[in-house]
């Protein structure tokens, strides 16, 4: 077995560390998710380590120490962070010209070629489904005879082995949680809408909707839900229990939609229910009061669900599969049962216009979720939305994310510019937050929990901080567009 390094590696303050978000980026407030694509297959891999920089405060140069002594590094990439991270690969060979560097992530799944093309560092990407692809690597076995491999030969030509199967028993994918305790600091991982210390983890992968926009289902996961038994889940939770007792306050299931087999979420809420856990889960507005109620009953305190925006035409071109009234329906159950919810929205879909951004605005605040995410739509490689952008010529610039890491409009239409997008980002904020209702909220909160306190100060100022970035970004974007000349003007 060779001496195998899983790397998240250091990037822009504020980062979230490739996140099972939709995009990668900075964050409104300080906010770590846990590096499960990383941690998946290093609990495969017997001896290895997984260092994940970004929230433990980790530098290249802390890296380049720890890298010295190891023959294989895999390395979680994304579109916005790829230069980032071929930076620090590059220092990491330059450093120990025997060591194989290769990345793994939804880039270089549907890049590979390319990806390898760009940049010679990189001696091998894993595409799609890549566990136990890191896991033959690992094992040494000849690169020919690992499938879903692209690599780079000692004389520059690339090549590539046929597509992986996508893993069906998920039950017999070991649990992460060894690699978290042996590996990570779990007070080191913040989300503003979840207790602290949380923990978050897959049950599975893949997920049946298709929204267009949506990163991991149409580039690694699938859009079959593949996922273990209760019975398993609920082991790995007593696993779990066992390794961190009451330290950890929540669990999030972070699985695309967790409820969408709604008997088996039930089932696995039993368990923790059992072990006395409070948890929180992904899930779509088109769960049923009864399956709402089992869940609270059974310790379900939050759920994140993606209302897109208020619109029902731009939701219809999404591939949603949601109406607004079934939003509606749903918010009314969740707010009957003390369910709280963190609703998420995307500013910037086809065909965005100055009126459907005030839609959603007013939709955000009808719902009234207990806090809210605002996106900019990113047309990532692999996605149908990159295919629509490139279709339609909606790019209006390559990058994702600004040089600060805050997430820019990559996307403009006829009716709506990139400028424009961007400053709707922080319009929606002030006008769902800088209400009564979402002060007295914060307000309740901090009296009621000295942790969460001092938590809701700290991300006051991060917030505000934010605000004022995107602010300038905005201005500077205005700025950029006044001397370039349109193209009717050319």
């Amino acid at each position: 077995m060779k001496k195998t390094l899983f790397l998240n590696p250091p990037s822009f303050e504020g980062f979230d560390g490739g996140a099972g978000s939709r995009y990668q980026a900075k964050r409104e407030i300080t906010s770590f998710w846990y590096p499960t694509w990383l941690a998946q297959p290093a609990a495969l891999v017997p001896g290895s380590k997984l260092i994940d920089a970004p929230p433990h405060g980790i530098t290249v140069e802390d890296v380049l120490k720890i890298a010295k002594d190891y023959e294989l590094v895999i390395m979680h990439t994304s579109t916005p962070s790829l230069p980032n991270d071929v930076e620090c690969a590059r220092r990491m060979k330059e450093q120990n010209p025997n060591l194989k560097v290769g990345f793994i992530g939804a880039h270089v799944a549907v890049l590979p070629e390319q990806t390898l093309r760009e940049n010679p560092v990189i001696d091998f990407v894993c595409r799609h489904e890549f566990d136990f692809t890191c896991l033959e690597l690992a094992q040494g076995k000849p690169w020919e005879e690992i499938k879903g491999l692209s690599w780079r030969e000692p004389d520059g030509t690339l090549r590539r082995t046929p597509d992986r199967e996508l893993i069906e028993d998920w039950d017999k994918m070991p649990s992460v949680f060894p690699v978290y305790a042996e590996n990570l600091d779990i007070t080191k991982y913040f989300i503003g809408y979840l207790l602290h210390p949380y923990i978050s983890f897959y049950t599975g992968r893949g997920c049946p909707a298709k929204c267009t926009f949506c990163l991991w289902p149409q580039t690694i996961g699938g859009h079959k839900y593949r996922a273990k038994s209760p019975e398993v889940v609920g082991r790995e939770m007593e696993m779990a229990k066992a390794i961190w007792g009451s330290k950890v306050r929540e669990y999030m299931f972070d699985d695309d939609t967790f409820t969408i087999d709604r008997a088996r979420a039930v089932e696995i809420s039993k368990h923790m229910k059992r072990l006395k856990l409070t948890w929180s889960c992904n899930a779509r507005a088109h769960v049923d009061y009864d399956t709402l109620k089992q869940l609270r009953d059974n310790g379900l305190r939050l759920l994140l669900v993606g209302f897109e925006s208020g619109n029902q035409q731009i939701l219809n071109r999404i591939k949603k599969g949601i109406k607004l009234e079934m939003a509606r329906e749903f918010m009314k159950n969740c707010k009957k049962l003390g369910i709280k919810v963190h609703g998420t929205f995307i500013i910037g879909l086809p065909i965005e216009t100055k009126e459907t951004v005030e839609e959603t605005i007013r939709f955000a605040k009808e719902l009234d979720p207990h806090t809210i995410q605002v996106s900019i739509a990113a047309p990532y490689p692999g996605t149908e939305l990159y295919d629509q952008a490139i279709a339609n010529g909606w790019i209006a610039r390559d990058s994702l994310v600004a040089g600060s890491g805050i997430q820019v409009a990559t996307l403009q239409y006829e009716t709506m510019s990139a400028a424009e997008i961007e400053d709707a980002v922080e319009r929606m904020y002030r006008q769902f937050y800088f209400r009564p209702g979402p002060i007295a909220r914060i307000v309740a909160e901090m009296l009621t929990d000295r942790q969460m306190f001092v938590r809701r100060l700290r991300e006051g100022r991060e917030f505000f901080n934010y605000l004022k970035e995107r602010k300038e970004q905005v201005r500077q974007r205005e700025r950029e567009t006044k001397s370039t000349p349109s193209a009717s003007q050319a």
